[in-house]
This record gives C-alpha cells, sequence and structure tokens, in this order.
C-alpha cells in the first residue's frame, strides 16, 4: 500500500489502482491509529523516495516507483527508531527484486 500521494511518482495516474486505492489506504491509515508508527516517515526523507519499481519502462532508471514496503513500529519501540531508509544497491544488481529494502536501525 503506498499511504500518501508523495508515495507514488504519479498519484493522479495512480489512483484507485491496486496499491493506491482509498480501501487500501484507509486500512493502512486504521493501523496507524492503533498506535503504530510509519518508521519512515518519523525522518526528514528525499523526495520520490520508492521501495519498488515496475521492470517495464525502465521505471528503476527514471525512479517511477511507489513506496509501498514498510516497517511499522508499536508506540512503546517507535522512540528507539534511530533511523529509517531504503537501500537501493540491491535494486541495481543484475536480477534483483523489483523491492528495494527498507533499513530500520533500533536502538535500546
Amino acid at each position: 500500500i503506498a499511504p500518501e500521494e508523495r508515495d507514488v511518482h504519479d498519484p493522479k495516474a495512480w489512483e484507485g489502482q491496486v496499491l493506491f486505492s482509498e480501501p487500501e489506504r484507509e486500512a493502512f491509515r486504521a493501523l496507524i491509529a492503533l498506535g503504530f508508527a510509519d518508521a519512515f516517515r518519523q525522518f526528514e526523507q528525499p523526495d520520490k523516495s520508492y521501495t519498488w519499481w515496475d521492470y517495464r519502462m525502465l521505471a528503476f532508471r527514471r525512479n517511477m516507483g511507489l513506496r509501498i514496503d514498510h516497517i511499522l513500529l508499536s508506540a512503546a519501540l517507535a522512540p528507539n527508531c534511530a533511523s529509517c531508509s531504503i537501500d537501493r544497491a540491491p535494486r541495481k544488481l543484475e536480477r534483483p527484486s523489483d523491492h528495494a529494502p527498507v533499513l530500520c536501525e533500533l536502538t535500546p
């Protein structure tokens, strides 16, 4: 699920589609309302930060992606999150996954 417009390279094109439909976004907001925190959004992040790119149309090279991979933290654990980022390096390898890993550093 891409929770917000900033999580989609072209929100108008994706509106109502799988991964960016209103019911899916509502479900994600319901999880957040239960007290979970989106680790990635706890920090200032670069614009156009995505975790998934279609294999077609050179989407990765053109950064035409979506942020659909998340780490959700409980309210008790969220303050221990020191950083959260997307590792694009594995996506640049030969025959990679279409997803990039999300990394979260937790402190004791």
